[in-house]
Formats: structure tokens, C-alpha cells, sequence
């Protein structure tokens, strides 16, 4: 698939593209797609100043999230495997044209598709507010509403750190989102955008494979905006995600698919910062629960306090749209959310749609997730983590293997306790 993502006064018509997209504006074409609009309005209003190459990762996020978007799995040959040859301007093509390489191979391992990347000139790069705001925090925490995310930022602020919060907003998370970053220390502050990818002909449910790009690009332009990076210093940017769904290793040969996401995974958070560091952006991602499950996250939460009264408030479910906002409680997140808090206090107070996993049919005992998880944790236990794992860790983007296996082996662990828990079988 052809795509072309360009500002509005771009000559699309002249391109022999599938789809154009046009980026920080809207379209009155049926046949094109937008993006960003809205968010660079809001950017703009908010007088924050972000380095040049923070706008071209930004922009080169938000054509990524439209393509991933656009992109049909079930009309490509193998029934999954997608291909797109993506253009997208910037204000410097030269070096992303230079960069193509890593950008690919990232998008590769990220979403198992096949991508070509091309940069033309004609980016974004507003002019500066006269009066820019240049916000004093210390560091940039992603907050999304989900579990992990809140611990991270607690024990961020526990621990003396001035974090800017930085959201993309979701139906059904938006006000969790505004409500925790101001519950938070003495409260953060807090930008929550939306992409507002819209394309014709969407694929059906939607692929967010590559949604972890544009978060991360978010988080990126906002610690180029602070104080402390405008004064040449380095900004640390905190990706809050337990070791085990980092990883998120397939629990059987049959979820190899859709159904292993990389959103956080070491691969992932290492090409990207390599393009970051060949960028010259002074951002350094850290991931600080990278050898901790969800469990440990709990209950070495730094004010326990805070998060008792706010953890079931939180987001985990990758249905939870498709459930009236609800929680499933059978999905791979659900089941990893509930060992978590069963490990932590043996006790969840989280509404679930399917709450009794023990009864024995297809919707409880029976679903392919439940399921998967009881062949998963056999199977470990009958070959061995190293064998179990398989490719999961073989990259030599990956470092500190040993102890990534021993956070998937606990992680495990932990929702073996809860299966025998809820009595499944």
C-alpha cells in the first residue's frame, strides 16, 4: 500500500498514491485521510517550543499510526503480513532519508509488516510564541490510565522527581487520566493529545500495532519543550511497563500474531533510541520496571496508600472498548492486571465481565487467552524458560537477558497463583 503524508498545501493530486493523508489539517476529500490536526492547535495554544527533529518524529509518527490504520491484514497474501511504502515530509529528508534503515527495521519488529520510508521536504515547524512556555520539570513520564503507567509516576514523584505528564486521550480514560496526574504528588502537569488519525476504509477492529510510536514521539517533543533541555541538558523519558508484558512472550506457538504486541519491548525502546541519539535529541528512555512483573510494581508501589484507593480505577484491558469500557477480565492483560493484584493483596476490587474463569466453556475456562495461559505455564515448565521463550530474547538488542527470563518466569508464576486461585483448569 502507497501511502503519502503531507502537510495541507501539498500537491497530492500529482501523486500516483493509494491513499494521501494530510497532516495537522483536516480534509474536505473523501478519499483522503487526516491527522493531527487538532493536536498541533493544541500544541500551538499551549506555547510549547519543541526542537525541529521533535517535529519530524512527531509527523513521521502520526503518517505510521495512519498507515497502520489503513492497512488491511486479511488482503495481503499470507493473511497478516502488510506492505507499505510510506512518504512522509519533514523539514529535514536528508537525515531521515539517511535513517531509513533503523526506522524500517524498527517498524518491522514492531508490527511484523513490511515498510519502505521515503522523506520529502515541506515539514512542520511553527513559528515560536514570542513568550514560549519552557515548563521547569525534570523529566517526562508517559501516563496512559493503565496500571502500570500510575505506579510509575507515583514512584517517580516519591522519589523527588518534577515529571511532566504526558497523555494521549482515550475515550473511557480521558477523565482517569486528568483525575490521576492531579492526584499525584501536589499535581503534574499534564498534556493529554489525540492523534485524530481518521482514514477511508479503516481496517475492522482497528490494528494499533504501532501505537507505541506515537506515544513515545509525544514524549519526546514534550522533553525537548522543557527548560532543562533548552539549556543543553539531557531529558530522561520514563516508559512505565512491567518486565513481563514488555515482553510479552507468546504463550503458545499459536500467538505469534496479533496477540504478542511489542509496544514496550527492549527491542523496540532500543532502535528507537538509536534514532534518537543519531536525531542529536537528547532524550533518554528508560523503562525503571524493566525486571519487575506487575505483582512486584504493586507492592513496591512507594505510596501504597494512593495506589489502594486508585489501582481498580485503572486501565488494563485490550478489549476494554469493545466492552462498554468495561473490563473482560479473559484477555491476556486482564488475566496479568488480576494475578498482579492477587499477588499484591489477594483481593480485586475491578469490575470484570467475565469475573468466573473457572466455569468451563468458552467464554470463561474455555477462551483462547485462558486457555493459552494453562498451555503456556505447562509448557514452560516441561522444557524450560530458554526453550519456552524461543526468539522472544534472541535479539542482540536485547541486554540483561537473564534476568528479563527471570522476570518472565515470576511473571508466570504470578498468574499460575491466580488460575489455581479462581480454581481454572
Amino acid at each position: 500500500m502507497k501511502i503519502t503524508c503531507a502537510l495541507p498545501d501539498f500537491d497530492f493530486e500529482n501523486t500516483d498514491s493509494d491513499l494521501n493523508v494530510v497532516l495537522y489539517g483536516h480534509t474536505a476529500n473523501p478519499k483522503h485521510g487526516s491527522v493531527g490536526g487538532a493536536l498541533k492547535d493544541k500544541i500551538v495554544r499551549s506555547k510549547l517550543h519543541a526542537a525541529p527533529k521533535a517535529w519530524d518524529l512527531l509527523s513521521l509518527a502520526l503518517a505510521i499510526v495512519s498507515a497502520d490504520l489503513a492497512g488491511h491484514r486479511n488482503l495481503s497474501p499470507d493473511g497478516w503480513t502488510r506492505e507499505f511504502d510510506l512518504t512522509v515530509s519533514v523539514t529535514d529528508a536528508r537525515f531521515w532519508n539517511s535513517h531509513t534503515a533503523t526506522v524500517e527495521k524498527l517498524l518491522a519488529y514492531l508490527t511484523t509488516d513490511r515498510w519502505t520510508l521515503t522523506f520529502i521536504e515541506g515539514g512542520i515547524l511553527p513559528k515560536p510564541d514570542r513568550n514560549p512556555s519552557l515548563p521547569d520539570e525534570d523529566c517526562v513520564v508517559l501516563l496512559s490510565g493503565g496500571l502500570d503507567s500510575y505506579v510509575g509516576a507515583i514512584d517517580l514523584v516519591s522519589a523527588g522527581k518534577k515529571p511532566f505528564a504526558v497523555s494521549q486521550t482515550v475515550r473511557g480514560d480521558a477523565e482517569k487520566q486528568s483525575s490521576f496526574a492531579s492526584e499525584i504528588g501536589v499535581g503534574l502537569r499534564h498534556l493529554q493529545i489525540n492523534h485524530n488519525a481518521d482514514v477511508p476504509d479503516p481496517e475492522t477492529p482497528p490494528s494499533q500495532r504501532a501505537r507505541s510510536i506515537v506515544f513515545l514521539a509525544y514524549g519526546v517533543f514534550v522533553a525537548t519543550t522543557l527548560a532543562r533541555y533548552q539549556s543543553g541538558e539531557e531529558v530522561t523519558l520514563y516508559v512505565c511497563e512491567n518486565g513481563f508484558i514488555a515482553i510479552n512472550p507468546p504463550l503458545t506457538g499459536g500467538r505469534l500474531g496479533s496477540l504478542s504486541t511489542r509496544t514496550t519491548h527492549p527491542v523496540v525502546l532500543s532502535l528507537f533510541q538509536q534514532l534518537l541519539d543519531a536525531a542529536g535529541l537528547r532524550v533518554r528512555i528508560v523503562n525503571p520496571y524493566r525486571f519487575k512483573t506487575k505483582g512486584e510494581m504493586l507492592r513496591e508501589c512507594a505510596d501504597q496508600a494512593l495506589l489502594e484507593a486508585h489501582a481498580f480505577q485503572t486501565t488494563s484491558c485490550g478489549r476494554f472498548k469493545q466492552f462498554g469500557y468495561n473490563h473482560c477480565g479473559r484477555c491476556v492483560p486482564c488475566l496479568v492486571r488480576r494475578a498482579a493484584f492477587n499477588a499484591w493483596k489477594g483481593e480485586d476490587s475491578t469490575s470484570y465481565i467475565y469475573n468466573n474463569l473457572a466455569i468451563n466453556d468458552e467464554d470463561h475456562a474455555g477462551f483462547d487467552d485462558v486457555r493459552s495461559a494453562l498451555i503456556g505455564i505447562a509448557e514452560c515448565g516441561e522444557v524450560g524458560i530458554n526453550r519456552w521463550l524461543g526468539a522472544a530474547l534472541s535479539s542482540d538488542l536485547v541486554a540483561d537477558k537473564e534476568e528479563l527470563k527471570r522476570t518472565v518466569e515470576r511473571g508466570l508464576a504470578e498468574m499460575l497463583a491466580l488460575l489455581a486461585a479462581l480454581r481454572v483448569r
